[in-house]
């Protein structure tokens, strides 16, 4: 299991993604996906992610010659589990999950850079929903989510299918008796600070009265 520092630099992410899909790439198509690395740098993250486990090596052959490997992606190794998230600080977290909306802005980027793009026709969308789940409920989400979407996680390349770049975010939304506090909080405020004027009104009148 890969750790997190080397799943979330940025270039690796990107060297991630692109054999998502059960694709195997060699280090040639790679270099011409990932064009705006410098090859050197291309080949160093793509050697460090070998050591890690996140990438095997399935094919080797002789190009003009050099040796030119064909790799795949270990997909369990490439996964940042649990128990590490447990021990990931919040400033680790915020920074993990940076790389993370960096990776999606760059695909964002070089979509719109595309000179066919047509964001209807190909399906280009981003949406926010707030959902109220209990843990039950959310835990039976996730069990849905998961049922429908391994089968096309599954699916093998081939002509017809274009690669789709799905990607998920779940966070808490804030707690609904948490904001009920803040604005009874601030309507106890108001109230105050309404009891106080109405208190300095009162004494303004008795001196005004007191005057000979």
């Amino acid at each position: 299991m890969a750790s997190a520092d080397v799943l979330l630099h940025p270039v690796r992410l990107r060297i991630v993604q692109a054999f998502l899909g059960d694709r195997a790439l060699t280090t040639g198509t790679l270099a011409a996906e990932l064009s705006d690395v410098p090859p050197a740098s291309l080949y160093r993250h793509v050697a460090r992610l070998v050591d890690a486990g996140v990438l095997a090596v399935v094919a080797e052959r002789r190009v003009r010659g050099a040796v030119e490997r064909t790799y795949v992606l270990r997909a369990s190794a490439a996964l940042i589990t649990p128990d590490k998230v447990a021990t990931m600080s919040r400033d680790e977290m915020r920074q993990a999950f940076i790389a993370f909306v960096a990776g999606l802005l760059g695909d964002v980027d070089r979509y719109l850079a595309r000179p066919d793009v047509d964001p209807t026709r190909d399906g280009a969308s981003f949406r926010l929903a707030g959902l109220w789940l209990d843990d039950a409920e959310y835990a039976e989400l996730l069990r849905e989510l998961t049922r429908v979407l391994q089968p096309a996680a599954a699916n093998p390349p081939r002509a017809g299918r274009k690669r789709r770049i799905l990607a998920t975010v779940l966070l808490p939304g804030e707690d609904a008796d948490t904001t009920r506090k803040r604005e009874d909080t601030g309507t106890e405020g108001r109230r105050e600070d309404t009891g106080t004027k109405r208190k300095r009104e009162d004494t303004n009148t008795s001196r005004t009265r007191r005057k000979p």
